[in-house]
């Protein structure tokens, strides 16, 4: 006779270990980081927060300070996690970290994912109409296949 033992619940110990959540600015982006900030939340994942510092090439052949620029855009968006992070600690602890890239998003995003180990992407639906047509860095990064990605609009 085989004796059957009940199934153990496991709970909270399959899900994603490093998500890697896309910030440029704009609100569906931090609609993106802040949804992946409540799935490692839940998870007890670490929340990779990744802006990609666009490479201009007309700009910079125009004289332009676009490195400045852009490297001033990722101090900005690091000031505004940490002051979320700092006005929230106590009651939503996230273990977190910032990177930033220079180069493409959608290029960006899949070396910082790949060199992370990441479960999981997290994205902002674009907000640019011309991506209706030539695609955007999220539908780039769902036919990719690589992991799992989550859209937030």
């Amino acid at each position: 006779m085989v004796e059957k033992v009940p199934a153990a619940f496991e709970r909270g110990t399959d899900g994603p270990k490093v998500i890697v959540a896309g910030v440029d600015g704009s609100d569906t982006s931090w609609r993106a980081v802040a949804y992946a900030a409540g799935l490692a939340r839940r998870q007890n994942a670490l929340l990779a927060v990744v802006y990609v510092q666009p490479v201009v090439a007309a700009g910079t052949a125009l004289g332009a300070p676009v490195p400045e620029a852009t490297e001033e855009v990722a101090q900005e968006l690091l000031a505004e996690i940490r002051a979320a992070a700092d006005k929230l600690r106590g009651v939503f602890d996230v273990r977190w970290e910032f990177h930033t890239l220079r180069g493409d998003p959608y290029s960006g995003l899949v070396s910082a994912a790949d060199d992370l180990k990441a479960d999981a992407v997290v994205v902002g639906a674009s907000e640019r109409a011309g991506h209706r047509i030539i695609g955007s860095v999220a539908v780039r990064l769902v036919k990719a296949g690589r992991w799992p990605v989550t859209v937030v609009p």
